[in-house]
């Protein structure tokens, strides 16, 4: 073998592994898209329902959001039949308005009765036991959720209804 070969031999060698590294980090490229995508929330929304509202200019809201990603806030609702809807906290009995509600990492927000809730404030008009209201969720990171949301009776209730359920099949 002559020199020339020998240096040709070791330029394709070379390029070979250049090439070969080359393509190890574009795979690597595709792990951080996926990496980029577990960084991002995934929200569903599901649960949701307005008991009938017993006041003309006000109802509140309920629901619940799963979140299978990374950490998001849920920063304000709107609707078309409130001029204005808000976020609730309820603790020990004291409502108090709220700018924002975080919405946990592989976690869940939940609105329930005597909890966290949005209110539907200067009601254009009141909803009915049978209709659908439309709300759209706006988050930090998210782009907004809507959601068509049933309007049950007055005194709907999920959680209490499902402990009744399962205190009757204990009794069985």
């Amino acid at each position: 073998m002559n020199h020339r070969t020998t240096t040709h031999r070791r330029a394709l060698a070379g390029g070979a592994i250049v090439l070969a590294a080359a393509l190890t980090l574009a795979g690597c490229g595709g792990d951080s898209d996926s990496k980029d995508s577990a960084d991002k929330p995934a929200l569903k929304v599901s649960g949701a329902f307005i008991p009938e509202p017993t006041m003309e200019d006000m109802a509140a809201g309920f629901l619940k959001i799963d979140n299978t990603g990374a950490a998001d806030k849920l920063t304000s609702a709107t609707s078309d039949i409130a001029g204005d809807v808000t976020l609730h906290s309820s603790k020990g009995g004291v409502m108090k308005e709220q700018d924002s509600f975080a919405v946990p990492a592989d976690g869940e927000l939940d609105f329930t009765r005597g909890g966290n809730h949005l209110m539907f404030e200067k009601l254009k008009r009141k909803p009915k036991q049978g209709d659908k209201v439309a709300v759209t969720l706006h988050f930090q990171k998210s782009d907004p959720i809507k959601v068509e949301v049933p309007v049950k009776e007055a005194t709907h209730n999920p959680e209490q209804q499902g402990e009744s359920a399962h205190g009757s099949h204990k009794s069985h």
